[in-house]
């Protein structure tokens, strides 16, 4: 968005110094400034070096905020800094942390009873101001001839409040975050112990209190939204009155909009809501006494039998016509009819391959003769060797009917010195439903 060509900026800008102090200067020489240039500024007896904080329209607002005038009284900007003004300016500071430690031992030299938090030079090192706290009123006339001999230049003293001293120092709180105070907090609005009270927090001076000594800062920030709260919740003064004795108030959630009440000898609390607390309190004032604190809720009308009883027949039917469905999904993956006649017929079955892509016919046949080879290995009797009368073994191709005695010709004797037999073989079981000559049918398993 451009800017007309008639517009002119607020010729006048915020300033901030050492340890958050601001102040309001204006642009005469209509420097182009931008947010944390660092200035040459006008002040009393000299100059001082500060960083730009605001400018632009933002700056009238805020001087409308702290009821600032727009006049005369406001001291203009002379340029920015160059680099021979920020060494000096940095020569200046290094002095300033010397300058208090020895102020400190001539304020204990003298037994006054006030402590020196901090010291700020100006840039031309034509004065120096010290910031002190105090609880009662002290006469430092002495001390200011002492420290200007000792420094050698102007002294200011100037008292600030245990909240501005934190701010000045800095710190963590309790919260674990660098202090408000010493980072975006430039306002301190007075904190009363109220404010816990309305928060329902324990008064307890040191968890209430923060670094400065002082109630925290930050009881402020919530207060609005419990005091729109508190609105809706009624003051109870006196215990409420029912049958079974005086009900006391014990604690009350603000946002829930529940308070709980106790009996006296009985250590149970029972939750009220807001609502039932008004009324019992409205009968009270007209001398009713209430028969119980908490309405029981009234329990919903049952179902008619009939009502009930069509709605279960339905869920039946439902639940009919869905185990018809997996039964009917379970009889298509079971196996067929052909496939259990197949089964039960051994003598038809034959060995079924799976299906293969289009070969060769050479390839086809060496596949037939393979097969062929495997059946014949099936139909061929194993060796075996039985013992006759005599202890003696023999070997032959074929198992002798059962009842005749072996041909003395196939009989054969174990050579002198070997008195170990061979391991007999188990007897073969009996074929089923088939025939010795025949393969064992495929398996056709779904």
């Amino acid at each position: 968005m451009e800017i007309p060509v008639s517009f002119e900026e607020f010729d006048i800008v915020e300033v901030r110094f050492k340890g958050g102090r601001k102040d309001f200067f204006r642009n005469i020489n209509r420097l182009d400034l931008t947010t944390g240039d660092a200035v040459v500024v006008d002040v009393p007896n000299g100059h001082h070096i500060g960083h730009v904080s605001l400018k632009g329209e933002l700056v009238r607002l805020q001087m409308l905020k702290k009821k600032v005038d727009n006049n005369e009284e406001i001291r203009s900007i002379y340029r920015i800094a160059n680099e021979r003004d920020m060494d000096k300016f940095l020569e200046v500071q290094d002095l300033e942390s010397g300058t208090m430690y020895r102020g400190r031992e001539i304020v204990q030299q003298l037994g006054l009873k006030m402590k020196l938090s901090d010291v700020e030079y100006q840039a031309d090192r034509s004065k120096a101001t010290f910031y002190y706290s105090a609880d009662d009123r002290v006469d430092f006339r002495e001390l200011i001839k002492k420290l200007a001999e000792e420094f050698k230049v102007r002294i200011e003293m100037r008292q600030i409040s245990l909240r501005h001293e934190a701010g000045r120092l800095g710190g963590i709180g309790s919260c674990g975050r660098e202090l408000c105070c010493s980072t975006w907090l430039t306002d301190f609005k007075s904190v009363s112990t109220t404010a816990a009270r309305y928060q329902n927090l324990s008064l307890n001076p040191s968890k209430l209190s923060g670094q400065c000594g002082r109630l925290k800062c930050c009881l402020n920030y919530e207060l609005e939204t419990y005091m729109e709260a508190l609105k809706d919740i009624p003051t109870v003064n006196r215990p409420l009155q029912t049958q079974q004795g005086d009900a006391l108030l014990q604690k009350t959630d603000i946002f829930k909009k529940m308070m709980w009440f106790g009996y006296k000898g009985d250590n149970n609390w029972y939750p009220v809501p807001v609502d039932r607390v008004q009324e019992v309190l409205e009968l009270n004032n007209k001398g009713i006494v209430v028969d119980t604190l908490v309405i029981e809720p009234q329990e919903e009308p049952k179902q008619n039998e009939f009502v009930a009883q069509v709605e279960g027949s339905l869920e039946r039917l439902d639940d009919k016509f869905k185990n018809k469905k997996k039964k009917k999904k379970k009889k298509k993956g079971g196996l067929d009819k052909a496939a259990i006649q197949q089964a039960a017929e051994p003598e038809a079955a034959t060995i079924v391959q799976p299906q293969q892509k289009s070969q060769k016919p050479e390839n086809r046949q060496k596949q037939e003769e393979q097969s062929k080879d495997q059946i014949q290995k099936h139909r061929k009797p194993k060796p075996f060797k039985k013992k006759n009368k005599e202890g003696q073994f023999r070997e032959g191709g074929e198992r002798e009917p059962a009842g005749k005695p072996a041909n003395a010709e196939a009989k054969t004797s174990l050579p002198d010195g070997q008195g170990q037999h061979p391991k007999k073989h188990k007897s073969r079981k009996p074929f089923r439903n088939r025939k010795p000559d025949q393969p064992k049918p495929p398996r056709n398993d779904a």
